[in-house]
């Protein structure tokens, strides 16, 4: 290996010329001659040994990780949340209490249940000599599918429990920001699609799959002229009214103690109005209607039915999770902690499996829920438990005192909380002016998941992130950098005027790694960015080699000096 050489001499004018030669080191060179691995002189079983041992820091990290509630519950400001967290899950509990699921989920095991409890599997054939014609047993057709929905929802919960014990929670580093922000619009858009029946008071029958959006909308519009005029009067009223209170709630946030709880005071406005006015009975007003009271005691699953959900269930759990942590890292990114999808696969899970024998449904988080709760001031899990304490007193004791409430109220609260999720529409803009393919992944989330429904649309979206990954790396960014004055800064020199190039140095820069798909694009681009041919340096080099052997014998100063630094330097006479 050549040392390093500088010579230094004198023109015609006297001053001085420096010219240094360094060496090149190449990647086997370094690891052969400078580098060295350490040794390791623990064994394979003192390793496994080491995993396993317990402690009791290694105990207590294991426990607040699995439940980290036991980190901040302990040093739970009172005064400062507890009011807030009150009043927004009794706001969320009021919310809850009508629209028990999230309805992707409910249209995707609803679909389960339909095909494997189908109505032919359940007519019953008249007694002999009868003339009455077969009719559906529905008692044994809704138990059934009980069974169906069940099972699938224990089977969620195991697949999700065994995904985040194998830390499959690293699928969500592909959630990129546009495109869970897409994603999420696009589930704004359509739980508020699925509310302008109960606003405007139409029947309309429920879609599912893809186009559902679009069928849901043509639907409501075909049958506006049946609009019921005093359900879509409240419910204005209701929009309204809860509109002008988030607003003062944000302008005032400062000096309110806490939120004015709007979504209470309409609840038991309207509730009361609709009691006292019979809205019900005399204007056909869609009210809840009877709440069921009373728990199911707990029964083992028909393990029977194990086999032909279990592709349905991989199918519910990853949706499931997928927007669990969508919404996680929205609220995240608002309110600046962190997100462990390992956790929130385990919490999903268990919450799943264990309810499964109450005879309960596959959960998943809920965006109007969730923006209820935040929108009205929840700060912890504390308003979560608030939210389910009441919805169980309701469902145990007192489920008739929601019975006169106003479906249109509901809608109307929902939407209210959805438009804090429209206003990332501005995304739009901002990412035109920052990135381009940034901007592509949040349309493409937003339309596959309006049009496609958000199951098939968030596949697309994860797709097409992934594709976008490839094409950067594939079409990198280059540029030529030169030096900003007065500063340590270096940028492209074809994009800034105050940028200067240094004399007889050239600095090329890529913004990807190189690998075999993109190594033809980065040499082309070396080349014409920078004017410099490798194959052209490669022969001053040995030209150089033989001129050095031509001087070292006749013992005459070196005149080249090419030399060819790390990828992104090049130094040239």
């Amino acid at each position: 290996m050549e040392q390093q050489e500088v010579e230094v001499r004198e023109d015609s004018e006297s001053q001085l010329i420096y010219r240094i030669e360094r060496p090149v080191y190449d990647e086997t060179f370094i690891r052969s001659q400078l580098l060295h691995h350490k040794e390791n002189s623990t064994t394979f079983r003192q390793r496994l040994a080491q995993c396993f041992r317990c402690s009791s820091h290694k105990a207590k990290a294991a426990l607040l990780s699995f439940l980290p509630i036991l980190s901040w519950l302990p040093s739970y400001p009172v005064k400062q949340y507890l009011f807030s967290d009150v009043v927004s899950g009794l706001s969320t509990a009021v919310v809850q209490l009508p629209q028990g699921t999230f309805a992707v989920i409910s249209l995707m095991i609803g679909s389960v249940a339909v095909r494997e409890a189908p109505d032919s599997m359940f007519y019953v054939l008249p007694a002999n000599g009868s003339n009455a014609s077969a009719f559906v047993d529905e008692e044994a057709r809704d138990a059934r599918r009980v069974q169906v929905a069940v099972v699938l929802t224990s089977l969620v919960g195991i697949i999700q429990v065994l995904l985040g014990v194998l830390r499959f929670g690293f699928v969500a580093i592909y959630l990129t920001e546009p495109l869970v922000r897409g994603f999420t619009t696009a589930a704004s858009m359509h739980v508020v699609i699925s509310q302008l029946k109960y606003l405007l008071g139409v029947k309309t029958q429920r879609f599912g799959g893809p186009l559902s959006a679009v069928y849901s909308v043509k639907a409501v519009l075909s049958g506006i002229t049946n609009t019921n005029v005093v359900t879509f009067i409240l419910g204005l009223v209701c929009l309204v009214f809860l509109f002008v209170i988030k607003d003062l709630n944000e302008r005032f946030k400062k000096k309110l103690p806490v939120p004015i709880p709007g979504e209470i005071i309409v609840v038991i406005v309207s509730t009361g109005v609709s009691y006292g006015m019979s809205l019900s009975a005399d204007y056909k007003v869609d009210v809840v209607g009877d709440i069921p009271t009373g728990l199911s005691a707990p029964a083992v699953q028909n393990f029977s039915l194990f086999p032909n959900v279990i592709t349905d269930s991989f199918a519910v759990a990853i949706v499931g999770f997928s927007m669990d942590i969508s919404l996680a890292k929205i609220f995240a990114l608002k309110h600046g902690y962190a997100v462990d999808g390992n956790q929130e696969l385990i919490a999903l899970g268990l919450c799943n499996f264990i309810s499964s024998f109450f005879q309960t449904f596959a959960i998943t988080s809920s965006m109007s829920r969730s923006l209820v709760q935040e929108s009205t001031g929840g700060k912890t899990q504390i308003a979560g438990l608030v939210a389910s304490l009441v919805v169980l007193l309701v469902v145990v004791a007192i489920g008739f005192v929601f019975q006169p409430l106003p479906q249109t109220v509901l809608a109307a609260i929902v939407m209210v909380n959805l438009m804090g999720m429209f206003r990332q529409f501005r995304d739009i803009f901002t990412l035109w002016r920052t990135s381009k393919i940034e901007l592509a992944i949040w349309l493409v989330a937003f339309v596959a998941s309006v049009l496609l429904g958000l199951d098939y649309g968030l596949l697309v979206a994860i797709a097409f992130a992934i594709l976008t990954v490839i094409y950067r790396t594939q079409s990198p960014r280059s540029a030529v950098l030169g030096h900003v004055n007065g500063t340590a800064l270096y940028c492209d020199v074809d994009e800034y005027e105050e940028v200067t190039e240094y004399e007889g140095i050239k600095i090329f820069h890529c913004n990807s790694s190189i690998y075999f798909a993109n190594s033809d694009l980065y040499v082309n681009a070396l080349k014409e960015k920078t004017g410099i041919s490798p194959e052209q340096l490669q022969a001053a080099q040995k030209a150089q080699r033989k001129q050095k052997k031509v001087n070292s014998k006749n013992n005459s100063p070196l005149k080249i000096c090419v030399r060819v630094s790390p990828p992104f330097l090049f130094f040239y006479p």
